[in-house]
């Protein structure tokens, strides 16, 4: 099975190709692939295929021709992925499966269509817009910290640290404690500290995903956290910087869409027996 790694600020994931949807992919293959042990080693999968060719996306098809087919580490589906959706219009792009169009590139995902203008090294991306903003809590070791829920395709709680609190000493080995009411599906948990705000919003973010656990970066994360600092701030549009422990995001709302931006790398390319991974 011919395989490409690939990664966006260092959250990685081992790229498919299966543009006719032929390859059987299971949720045991999908953590197989992603062990770092006994696999490749990813936070997921990104399966590039056809939209008319899969039935999550064929209704898309006449939107956008490829489908993001994300699988998290743990073999369970994801919505949306901003670090996989730049990596995925790279890969389209370097393997001639598609043009870097000026106007963007459309990738259809569980999430909706998005669009993908590629360029070196930054790819930016027009993503879903975020909604939600009420508060829940999550739970990290003896801090109860209070959040904002955004739903950016996918569930986010969204949690600022107390002044004097050192974002690098949360222990997240383990999933934060969410409300299982509020989020049933689980939910990517970020928490925030703020660097900033001379230009505009800059905070550093880390995060647990759910079905990964804690990764260098979160793109749809990013998002989520960029909109909440701008409606802390009071800002209708504008840009917010956003360190990562793997790079830096950048999300800018330009009064009607909302862009995530990054670089988005491809390290390797090769065959791996899936018989070995079993």
């Amino acid at each position: 099975m011919n395989f490409t790694k690939g990664h966006g600020t260092g959250n990685d994931f081992v790229i498919l190709p299966d543009p006719d949807g032929a390859l059987e992919l299971t949720p045991a293959l999908v953590a197989a692939l992603c062990d770092r042990h006994r696999g490749i080693g990813a936070d997921g999968v990104l399966r590039v295929v056809r939209s008319a060719k899969h039935p999550d996306a064929a209704g898309l098809s006449g939107d956008a021709e490829w489908f993001m087919d994300y699988w998290n580490a743990d073999g369970s589906f994801a919505e949306m992925c901003g670090n996989g959706v730049r990596v995925f219009a790279r890969y389209l792009v370097e393997k001639g499966l598609a043009a870097p169009d000026r106007a963007g590139l459309p990738i259809a995902t569980r999430a909706g269509v998005v669009v993908a203008v590629v360029g070196s090294p930054t790819i930016s991306v027009r993503m879903t817009t975020p909604s939600g903003y009420a508060g829940s809590t999550a739970t990290v070791g003896p801090l109860n910290l209070p959040g904002v829920v955004v739903d950016c395709g996918n569930p986010h709680l969204v949690c600022r640290l107390p002044a004097g609190t050192d974002l690098s000493t949360l222990d997240l080995h383990a999933a934060p404690g969410f409300d299982p009411k509020v989020f049933p599906h689980g939910v990517n948990v970020e928490f925030v500290a703020p660097v900033s705000s001379g230009d505009g919003p800059h905070v550093r973010m880390r995060v647990y995903e759910r079905g990964s656990g804690e990764t260098l970066s979160c793109g749809s994360g990013a998002l989520a956290v960029g909109a909440v600092a701008l409606r802390d701030a009071g800002l209708d549009s504008g840009t917010v910087i956003v360190d990562v422990p793997g790079g830096r995001l950048t999300v800018t709302h330009d009064g009607d869409d909302w862009w995530l931006a990054g670089p988005a790398v491809l390290v390797a390319a090769g065959e791996v027996d899936p018989a070995a991974l079993r």
